[in-house]
């Protein structure tokens, strides 16, 4: 089975997401994705991570992720899971360009299998988060 990079993210659910980013980003986390119906924090460009879910999110519910470095490696778990008899969801190609499927672990916890580009997640701010003005 193709091994994993790392834990990357933690995702939970929140009832108010201004107040929720907020909180996060006065630790010291930036966000990285903003969408209205979740976003995307990170410890410093392309570390440890935060998806804040908002109460209409309807694709996840809360989960941790483990990332990958290369997207061959998320269809080749996949499929070695699969083929060992876990329940897997599908591969899904996420609008922030990575690419990742969900499971349960043997106790029942959500998890996700994510692909992560090279660069890290890509930013949909403007200017991207790191970027020097």
């Amino acid at each position: 089975m193709a091994a994993v990079e790392r834990l990357g993210h933690v995702a939970i659910r929140v009832q108010n997401m201004e107040r929720a980013k907020g909180f996060y980003c006065s630790i010291g986390m930036e966000v990285v994705w903003d969408a209205e119906d979740w976003c995307y924090l990170e410890t410093r460009p392309g570390g440890q991570g935060l998806a804040l879910l908002g109460p209409n999110y309807q694709a996840a519910g809360p989960h941790f992720a483990f990332h990958f470095n290369d997207r061959a490696a998320i269809d080749a778990t996949h499929a070695q899971l699969k083929a060992a008899g876990v329940t897997v969801g599908p591969v899904h190609d996420h609008r922030d360009g990575t690419a990742s499927f969900y499971l349960r672990d043997p106790e029942g916890n959500w998890l996700e299998m994510l692909y992560e580009p090279r660069g890290g997640i890509p930013s949909n701010l403007n200017p991207p988060v790191g970027a020097t003005t």
